[in-house]
């Protein structure tokens, strides 16, 4: 017998035991896949294959057998090679990466085979309601019940899956509890039809009464780019999944990178197309990092059946896509700043490269003069690459600079300088202090942040002064959110699901203040909000997920905490925009497209929503009432502290309010808003409102479109625009033109006219002064323009309060009181003794009974006033009695402050003389005299009545316009300008009106007057001979 008939005999003999064997576990159309190993020269294989055609054995149809695999010896072990339409098999795959698909592999184990391309591989997990039935199964694996329960469990699933054509085999992988789960692996060698596969798993289910999860590899796969790996930054990669069969569903694309799982949607770098109902492809615009990975495929089909059960299978496809990466790279030199002490020195100097670890084998290599000693070590997380280079301090010509490259595996290239900042021996230079070396001048210092993100700088100026450190340092968990935050909408991940881990991940950091309390992580901060801002508006357009609006809200309120005051106002150098303003424009766009509910509310931010035609929203107290038409809802927002960090844009204002931001979905058009601002500060009479919103083109705030409510409402504003809004408080009161030169206008010539008042009074005294009713007038006269000569002088003498001292200014405000009071109280005893001789004409009282009057009235009562309110002010404190920037009676508010004390006693006077004067005047008008015999009694009389009527309301008249500018407000427009200056120029020029009126105005004083000049000069002979002439006629 030849060796081709042994050959031939032991074949057959094989395949008929086998088939003796399997089919007592296979029922009617079932298949099973057979594996032979030969050792055989190679000139013998075309024999084989035509000696083993196909055959039948009673009701087993044999088809041809198919080589596979094709091994010969080689160095290391055996070479092996898949034959056409075969490929290395998923689970030799996974434990030798490099032999995947049909690739040409050196392998060392004997029973690696490659499978049809075709085959699709299942894993899967039936769970059984009803365990007591199975639960032998859950015994030793030794045990004889356990082998029992699972060749049971066995039979039935072989009976069931054997019938799929290319069947191979099916193995239970153990048992699990939780009800009953028996997890299983399955292998077919050609392809899986998925309608057969499901009605076969529901049979089967149906008969265990279970539930089945089911996963394939086969029935869909992925073809890659050609050429891996890909280049770093290769555009319009494409990536394609292709299905054996329509399954009924639209795949879902996913992929594990460094960083972990995400779906593949749509986004700035991949587009996820489906080209037919079993093929969908991603196009990566940018390949980088983040798309080296894992790929994954999946198509979902699920059958529901029975009471709960279900069939759930999923269709997997995945592979590799390799990229040949580029790293970030940091350079920096030990030491940073070499320093030559003296032209003899030779330095030392390490350049370092300093890269992320990374699995790309780099090729680094160095450009520069001088460098040796390469090396390379490892790090926590990075990778370092050093070369040293010598520096000769007596050489002008040292080259400054040297290079790092990087290539890949693509030849593609990446480099960095690293520069050599020599300190010559005569050059300016910063000493070290702590941790900063020597730095040269003009030069900044830089060290790597310790646990966490980013750097610290400072600079070392150009006279050789350190200058303030700036921390760049950034939390390490901030920095993955903002980094995330970047990347939300390229494609890995849905943006929507993106954002609500990124704000989740957000408000988790911002919590605990204490862990942000810097610049740059407040900065770090907003940038996460800026940035979701950004992508969520211009892509999403609506966020509906409570969870993120309640976790951006929360993040945003945690950075207005009052402890990161001093975190937020230094300016970004990257930005013409102020941290504050970023934040707040993130907000409002968030706010906006946000579905927020009344119970949204945190500790630093307030949302009130409204859908009515006339909304009304209420936030921290502050009102917004929106009129306008259209369907939408109405959104206002209020932010405490903001205003503290927002710029002020205009020196003369401070910010006086919360800010406001309302956002609504109505239209723009008729559009009225009436806000209602709690004033931070009570606002002080005379200082001006200034409603504002933030104008976000020009970064300031910009009064454009809203009004104030004015001095009757000085908390309301009305405004015709959306966006956010505060209410600005002017730092000083409203100066009235001209008012300071009027005054000092005024009160000189009343000066010069009360000195001028006096010495006239002095001049005609023993020629006027004639009955007890002159005496009286003139001297309440005189004692009237004493007491305003001196208050006037001392209103001049504090004029300038900031260049006097507190004593002289305190002084100044007790003389003014007294001197001003004592001259309205004189007026008012003036006042009452010509109203006492008008009602009671021929009653007479005598002259030191009024005089008596006269002086208690006229300075022991105001004395008193004044002495009483002195001392209950603490002694005439400041701020208390008097005010130091004015050097007058302190104002409170309402019938509150010293001032009072003044006005009132004064109010009570000024009603008096008015009183007084009308009196008088229906006295003149309705009495008619007809006693003669006090013909000169009743002619002083006459002249007294007279000089009533023009002196009251000199006195009464100015104060009336006073007391209406104490309650009227100079922001309410010109008739408050009117009278404020009538009051002004009437009480200015007083001592002027007085001159006039009482001296100059009254014809005895003024024939007095003339006559007493007369006498001076010698008379002439017409003269003479007139006065002899009247004389003869009166004798």
């Amino acid at each position: 017998m030849g060796p081709s008939t042994i050959l031939y005999t032991r074949m057959w003999t094989f395949l008929f035991l086998y088939i003796l064997g399997i089919n007592f576990c296979q029922a009617d159309n079932s298949t099973q896949m057979l594996y032979a190993k030969l050792i055989i020269d190679k000139s013998a294989i075309a024999n084989i294959t035509s000696i083993l055609k196909n055959f039948t054995y009673k009701n087993t149809f044999v088809e041809a057998p198919v080589m596979t695999t094709v091994c010969t010896n080689g160095t290391g072990g055996k070479v092996c090679h898949c034959k056409p339409d075969h490929r290395w098999s998923d689970t030799f795959c996974q434990s030798n990466p490099k032999c995947c698909g049909n690739a040409t592999c050196t392998l060392n184990s004997a029973d690696a085979k490659c499978v049809l391309s075709t085959t699709v591989t299942i894993t899967g997990s039936l769970k059984i309601a009803q365990a007591n039935k199975y639960e032998k199964c859950l015994k030793g694996t030794e045990t004889t019940d356990y082998k029992n329960c699972r060749d049971d469990l066995m039979k039935q699933m072989k009976t069931a899956y054997s019938t799929l054509r290319g069947f191979d085999f099916l193995n239970i992988i153990g048992f699990r509890l939780g009800s009953l789960f028996i997890d299983f692996t399955m292998s077919v060698a050609s392809t899986v039809n998925s309608q057969t596969l499901i009605n076969i798993s529901e049979a089967i289910s149906r008969n265990l009464s279970a539930s089945l999860d089911m996963e394939t590899a086969g029935v869909v796969r992925l073809i890659m780019p050609d050429n891996m790996p890909v280049s770093y930054g290769d555009t319009n990669k494409i990536i394609t999944c292709i299905a054996t069969e329509d399954l009924g569903t639209t795949p879902q694309w996913s992929i594990t990178n460094i960083n972990g799982q995400y779906d593949i949607t749509n986004g700035t770098v991949s587009t996820v197309t489906t080209l037919s109902k079993t093929e969908s492809q991603i196009q990566l615009n940018k390949v980088t990092e983040l798309w080296k990975g894992t790929y994954l495929c999946l198509y979902q089909q699920t059958k529901k059946f029975g009471n709960d059960s279900t069939i759930n299978i999923l269709h997997k496809g995945s592979d590799v896509l390799d990229v040949a990466l580029l790293p970030e790279i940091a350079v920096f030199t030990v030491p940073s700043f070499p320093r030559c002490k003296t032209k003899t020195d030779v330095l030392q100097v390490a350049a370092q490269c300093e890269i992320n670890n990374s699995t790309e084998p780099y090729i680094v290599s160095w450009n520069g003069d001088g460098l040796k000693d390469y090396s390379a070590t490892s790090a926590d997380k990075t990778q370092i690459y050093s070369a040293q280079k010598i520096i000769d301090c007596g050489v002008n010509n040292n080259q400054t600079t040297a290079s790092c490259i990087f290539k890949n595996r693509k030849e593609q290239n990446k480099s960095a300088s690293v520069p050599f900042n020599i300190i010559g021996d005569r050059e300016l230079y910063c000493a070290a202090q702590g941790v900063w070396g020597d730095t040269k001048a003009g030069f900044t210092s830089v060290l790597k942040c310790t646990n966490s993100a980013g750097q610290r700088t400072r600079k070392c100026n150009s006279n050789a002064q350190w200058e303030d450190e700036v921390s760049g340092c950034v939390n390490s968990d901030l920095y993955n959110v903002l980094q995330n935050a970047k990347i939300s909408d390229t494609g890995l991940g849905a943006l929507d699901k993106n954002a609500e881990t990124i704000f989740s991940n957000l408000n988790n950091v911002t919590q605990n203040s204490g862990r942000i309390n810097t610049f740059a992580n407040v900065n770090a901060s907003v940038d996460v909000l800026s940035t979701m801002s950004d992508k969520l508006v211009r892509l999403v357009k609506v966020v509906d997920s409570v969870t993120t609006t309640k976790n951006f809200l929360a993040s945003s309120s945690n950075l207005l905490d009052g402890s990161l005051e001093n975190s937020w106002n230094k300016p970004d150098p990257e930005s013409n925009k102020t941290l504050a303003e970023k934040y707040l424009q993130s907000v409002e766009d968030l706010i906006a497209i946000s579905n927020i509910s009344n119970d949204s509310d945190q500790k630093n931010i307030h949302i009130d929503t409204c859908s009515e035609d006339k909304c009304t929203n209420t936030v921290f107290n502050a009102e917004v009432i929106v009129r306008s038409s259209g369907n939408g809802t109405v959104k206002t927002a209020g932010f405490k502290y903001l205003q503290d960090y927002l710029p002020n844009t205009t020196e003369a204002f401070n910010i006086n309010s919360i800010v406001v931001s309302t956002t609504t979905q109505r239209g723009k058009e008729n559009l009225e808003i009436t806000l209602k601002f709690p004033l931070l500060t009570a606002r002080r009479r005379h200082v001006s409102l200034q409603c504002v919103s933030w104008n976000y083109n020009q970064s300031k705030w910009t009064d454009e479109g809203c009004k104030w409510g004015g001095a009757s409402k000085p908390d309301e504003c009305i405004c015709n625009h959306l966006t956010s809004f505060a209410i600005l408080m002017s730092r000083y009161p409203i100066e009235i033109p001209y008012m300071t030169e009027i005054t000092y206008a005024g009160l000189s010539a009343s000066v010069v006219s009360l000195v001028i008042s006096l010495l006239i009074e002095l001049i005609v005294w023993s020629k006027v002064v004639k009955t007890n009713t002159l005496h009286l007038r003139h001297t309440a006269h005189v004692n009237i323009s004493l007491c305003l000569l001196v208050a006037d002088c001392c209103f001049l003498a504090s004029s300038q309060p900031e260049i006097i001292s507190e004593i002289w200014c305190r002084i100044a405000a007790l003389l003014k009181h007294f001197c001003y009071l004592a001259m309205f109280f004189w007026m008012l005893s003036l006042s009452t003794m010509l109203l006492h001789q008008a009602v009671f004409l021929f009653h007479k009282v005598g002259k030191k009974t009024y005089l008596r009057f006269s002086l208690v009235l006229g300075y022991v009562c105001p004395f008193l006033i004044v002495f009483i309110t002195f001392l209950t002010n603490n002694g005439g404190a400041q701020d208390a009695y008097f005010c130091l920037e004015t050097c007058w009676l302190v104002y409170s508010g309402l019938l509150k402050g010293t001032i009072y004390t003044f006005i009132l006693p004064v109010g009570i006077i000024v009603f008096i003389n008015l009183f007084a004067m009308i009196v008088v005047i229906m006295k003149l008008l309705d009495h008619r005299i007809r006693e003669k015999s006090h013909e000169k009694e009743i002619q002083a009389a006459k002249t007294v009545l007279r000089s009533v009527i023009l002196l009251t309301p000199i006195f009464g008249l100015p104060w009336i316009f006073g007391f209406a500018t104490f309650i009227m407000d100079l922001t309410a427009g010109a008739v408050t300008l009117a009278v404020n200056y009538a009051f002004v120029v009437l009480n200015a020029f007083q001592g002027l009106f007085i001159l006039l009126t009482t001296c100059l105005g009254d014809r005895m004083t003024r024939e007095a007057l003339l006559n007493s000049f007369r006498k001076k000069a010698p008379p002439t002979i017409s003269e003479s001979s007139t006065k002899l002439e009247t004389t003869t006629k009166k004798s």
